[in-house]
């Protein structure tokens, strides 16, 4: 395969030219001189997502194998290369369930599919003040017990846990996480400077869905958001519809912490793609409205928000350059994970997942090790 003649996104800077393919994976990249009149296509390193519920009316705690392949055939339609299908607080066989079924897939999985690199556990083991749109009654105490059985039924793909350090039993938890190269993320917590400080000393490294469900910075005690912004150890997820954070909040996040220490997700639920309405999360009705997914009372369950939708509002409203961007969606979840020697950057040798992107930021093309799964 030979992708000629486009605006090529390096993990440090963007070029024109060709991109050569061989055996799944990168084998040449071809600099030449910029024409003039530039309006060729990019081609970025594909889009990681860390944190994505569902898509396409389906979810990961459908407890379907078969469901994962249909959320992971849609994905690729919006540019995402791999992603980690998100647990949510349920009950513990619920969560197990669920667990069983994405490891069943990732056993054989569709090669014109997203890739699924592992599995983010968000929750159970969170705050009742913070849980959101986490159901409250399946909320339980962390231990290194119930972690292993859940890693056992998920075959060891869990690869991320979101959790509030406050809660008794989960700086313990978070040591064992470290221990186990397993990435330990603040979430739906109340907990205040000082306990993020010990979690941070246990091995928390990151912050899921910064700004929502956690301590708002405050002068006397700066909470999680304070702890975030002056951390940078800890990575920010970032939900980049500009409804679960304004653009004057994403800029404040970027200013104290920049690029390379923010991530973005979707969070997205089963409701995206589909039409507005009634939709599903944790066995709640969201209500899906002008690109907003709530629950009865207001709460936000979620988003709709497409990966390469969420690159656009960071270079058209953060006014960052697509390198920048592309250090958001793909560099910095492939270092999270541990795959960067693999994928995340452009770059001779890695695997061939790439996306070809319109002028707008409209997904052209999708593929992955060196097939295409995706035309528009």
């Amino acid at each position: 395969m030979l992708i000629k003649n486009v605006n090529i996104v390096l993990a440090d800077k963007e070029v024109f030219g060709d991109v050569s393919v061989k055996d799944g994976k990168i084998a040449e990249i071809i600099k030449k001189e910029r024409p003039q009149n530039n309006d060729a296509n990019y081609l970025v390193p594909g889009f990681i997502d860390v944190h994505i519920h569902g898509s396409n009316n389906y979810d990961a705690m459908d407890a379907d194998s078969a469901a994962i392949e249909k959320m992971a055939l849609s994905l690729v339609k919006e540019g995402t290369t791999g992603f980690l299908p998100t647990t949510m607080t349920q009950t513990i066989q619920n969560v197990e369930n669920a667990l069983e079924a994405i490891a069943v897939y990732h056993k054989n999985q569709n090669p014109m599919a997203t890739e699924v690199y592992g599995v983010h556990l968000e929750g159970p083991f969170i705050n009742e003040g913070a849980a959101g749109a986490q159901p409250k009654n399946c909320i339980i105490k962390p231990t290194i017990e119930v972690f292993e059985a859940f890693n056992k039924k998920a075959n060891n793909l869990i690869k991320k846990v979101s959790l509030a350090p406050e809660i008794e039993g989960s700086i313990e938890l978070i040591k064992y996480l470290k221990a186990n190269q397993i990435v330990a993320s603040v979430a739906h917590t109340k907990a205040n400077y000082a306990t993020v400080k010990a979690g941070m000393e246990a091995g928390l490294t990151s912050l899921t869905h910064f700004y929502n469900a956690m301590t708002p910075l405050h002068h006397r005690d700066i909470g999680v958001v304070g702890a975030g912004l002056l951390h940078n150890e800890m990575n920010a997820e970032l939900i980049f519809d500009e409804i679960h954070v304004s653009v004057a909040a994403a800029k404040v996040l970027l200013q104290a912490k920049g690029v390379n220490n923010v991530t973005l997700i979707t969070d997205s639920m089963r409701a995206k793609y589909m039409p507005e309405g009634e939709s599903e999360l944790g066995g709640q009705t969201v209500y899906i409205k002008n690109n907003e997914a709530r629950l009865f009372d207001g709460t936000l369950a979620g988003s709709i928000l497409k990966m390469n939708d969420g690159y656009r509002n960071l270079v058209k409203d953060l006014n960052l350059s697509v390198v920048e961007a592309s250090i958001m969606a793909s560099v910095n979840p492939a270092k999270q994970l541990n795959l960067f020697n693999e994928v995340g950057s452009i770059e001779v040798g890695k695997k061939a997942n790439l996306v070809i992107l319109d002028k707008n930021f409209n997904v052209v093309e999708t593929i992955i090790k060196g097939q295409s799964v995706y035309k528009a």
